[in-house]
């Protein structure tokens, strides 16, 4: 009996399928688009800046720049990776011309993303989440840049070591020597275990990520 093998279509199908369908406008495809990647650019932003306004304003205006050049995706690299490249460089862009105009304290005080809490949880254990997700949070801001993006992009947001090299323009090797000392400070500035909570912090759903999806929308006038 003869094997019948059938193909999948792969996520770069998808991606090229997608941004097709954007291209001619697609408002749909636009709204997949942004809410498929609002969270990881988000968390990639703010692994920047380090502020939640700054990085939904740099995530809003990555996503205007990548849609009037979205002819120039090619499919070289996934969709995900080639609107990290310009959040990436929206992010540090912001973050130079910062540094330019107002000297940046030693240690600056992030604002700190609420953990959301969920009502059907123990008090104490949501009390105990959130803490945990804070000292992480805080942590990672503590990161110098060179360490804080890898870690951001590698742990936080769980790209591979290749993806984190592809994105940050740096060798395999190089991302796993930062990683290997960013992990260790911040195992220095936690002391403790923080395992799979990781997975949670810097959320960026619900109201924001529809907030964020329609403001990108109107800006495209695909949406009143």
């Amino acid at each position: 009996m003869p094997v019948v093998l059938t193909v999948l279509p792969s996520a770069a199908s998808d991606d090229t399928q997608l941004v097709r369908r954007a291209l001619a406008r697609d408002g749909d495809a636009f709204r997949t688009i942004i809410k498929t990647h609002n969270q990881r650019l988000y968390r990639i932003a703010r692994g920047v800046v380090r502020n939640d306004s700054e990085a939904e304003d740099i995530v809003q205006e990555a996503y205007v720049k990548a849609f009037a050049h979205l002819d120039a995706f090619r499919g070289d690299s996934s969709l995900a990776t080639w609107l990290s490249r310009i959040v990436i460089n929206e992010a540090l862009g912001r973050l130079r011309k910062s540094r330019r105009t107002v000297a940046l304290p030693e240690n600056p005080q992030a604002e700190i993303i609420r953990f959301p809490l969920n009502p059907s949880d123990d008090p104490e254990r949501t009390m105990a989440q959130r803490q945990i997700l804070q000292l992480v949070e805080r942590a990672t801001d503590s990161l110098p840049d060179v360490y804080r993006t890898v870690f951001v992009a590698r742990v936080i947001e769980g790209l591979s070591i290749e993806e984190t090299a592809d994105l940050l323009g740096v060798r395999p090797q190089t991302v796993k020597t930062r990683l290997h000392r960013a992990r260790a400070l911040v195992r220095k500035a936690l002391d403790d275990q923080i395992g799979p909570v990781l997975l949670d912090a810097f959320p960026f759903a619900g109201r924001r990520c529809e907030r964020l999806t329609s403001a990108v929308m109107r800006r495209l006038g695909l949406e009143s």
